[in-house]
């Protein structure tokens, strides 16, 4: 079934990505499609078009300055951290003096000899010092360690690394982009990528939507740079998905339960409450489920029987299981692929911007509204749309 699946594709001409923001948040585009129909506003109005009693979900993850440039001799060696590994808490990992290890990709790799260390100067007396561990299927391991215990990783972040922008970007990082490549209401530290659908969302677009009585609420899902990997191979089966992890708190579930018309804000979003459905169809089964066990393999919508339980049922399971074993927050990982044949659990509106050809994120948006992407990726492209993370937005309600 899956070597059968199309890898979906358009033309996007490199002047349609965007390659800044517009000069103000809420000034963006934005298309609209509704009962199979299109049409165009500003993102400032978009309470106009979100009906009153509506979940709308965001992820408040926020993007961590995940890029290290060090110079050896004549090559620049960049290193990209991906996750933590010792220790593979964020928090626990953000918040280590002395010393951790990450998860990260190389660029000119070959050029640093595994037993070469690389380092920086912080100030007249702090120092950083990086040594390549091993590679593994997913990157490298690398060992960050400094001379200062005063200071975090978090802080070493801060003061060493860079914003990952995405590559298409085709342009270095400005110091302007620490703000912008960065929603208003990021909170939780751990993504190397941007939940780029929430960028265009100011108080001024929060207040429109309290006055329409839609309820906001969140949950955290740190992004990796498979986000920006392109479908590369001839089949989807083919295709790799990362694990990324996310967090959503019990109230929120409880949310989920009660309201009937669940928007996310961003396919981030969208994975996560999609996910819930197979977590609380696995808790169902299973009493047993260790609460670091909880994860979502890529392929499991495809195998497991979609009319098992209701999305109801599945959610209440959730709550028991949090109860049981007595935590707030729900953590887990979840490689879910969303793509065409998928049927939506919980999701009735999508907030998202244009994304790229032959991406996991077209996929989604595809199961989500059918063939009908194809009509609304050639009105936006007609109609003067900017494209990717700086660009414009949509509202898309099947």
């Amino acid at each position: 079934m899956l070597s059968n699946e199309k890898i979906l594709n358009y033309y996007l001409p490199d002047d349609r990505i965007a390659r800044f923001p517009t000069s103000k948040r809420d000034n963006s585009k934005l298309l609209i499609y509704k009962n199979n129909c299109i049409e165009e506003s500003v993102f400032s109005f978009i309470s106009n078009f979100i009906p009153e009693n509506t979940l709308l979900i965001f992820n408040d993850t926020q993007v961590i300055q995940a890029r290290f440039l060090f110079k050896k001799h004549n090559t620049i060696i960049e290193i990209f951290c991906i996750e933590p590994i010792f220790p593979s808490d964020y928090t626990l990992s953000f918040n280590q003096r002395i010393s951790c290890i990450w998860l990260c990709l190389i660029r000119n790799a070959k050029r640093w000899k595994n037993n070469c260390m690389l380092s920086c100067n912080l100030n007249a007396n702090t120092s950083l010092t990086v040594q390549k561990l091993k590679q593994t299927h997913d990157g490298y391991l690398v060992k960050f360690t400094w001379n200062d215990s005063n200071l975090t990783f978090a802080n070493i972040l801060e003061q060493c690394g860079y914003l990952p922008l995405p590559p298409y970007l085709k342009r270095k990082f400005e110091e302007h982009d620490k703000e912008n490549y960065q929603t208003i209401y990021a909170n939780t530290k751990g993504s190397v990528a941007a939940p780029t659908a929430g960028l265009h969302f100011t108080n001024d677009v929060f207040y429109s939507l309290e006055k329409k009585h839609i309820l906001i609420d969140y949950l955290t899902l740190h992004i990796g740079a498979g986000t920006f990997r392109p479908i590369k191979s001839k089949i989807i089966s083919d295709h790799k998905m990362h694990a990324e992890h996310f967090f959503i708190k019990k109230k929120t579930i409880e949310f989920l339960i009660k309201y009937k018309q669940v928007f996310a804000v961003g396919t981030t979003s969208v994975r996560v409450i999609e996910s819930l459905y197979y977590i609380g169809l696995i808790l169902g089964r299973e009493n047993n489920v260790l609460v670091s066990d909880i994860n979502i393999p890529q392929w499991m919508p495809c195998f497991i029987d979609e009319a098992y339980i209701s999305p109801q049922k599945a959610l209440e399971n959730i709550i028991d299981y949090m109860n049981i074993k007595k935590i707030n927050v729900l953590s887990g990982t979840t490689k879910m692929l969303i793509m065409s044949g998928y049927k939506f659990k919980i999701v009735k509106g999508i907030i998202t911007n244009f994304h790229q050809p032959r991406s996991t994120l077209l996929l989604l948006i595809s199961a989500f509204i059918g063939e009908e992407w194809q009509k609304i990726y050639d009105y936006a492209l007609q109609n003067g749309f900017r494209f990717l993370s700086y660009g414009d937005s949509s509202l898309l309600i099947p």
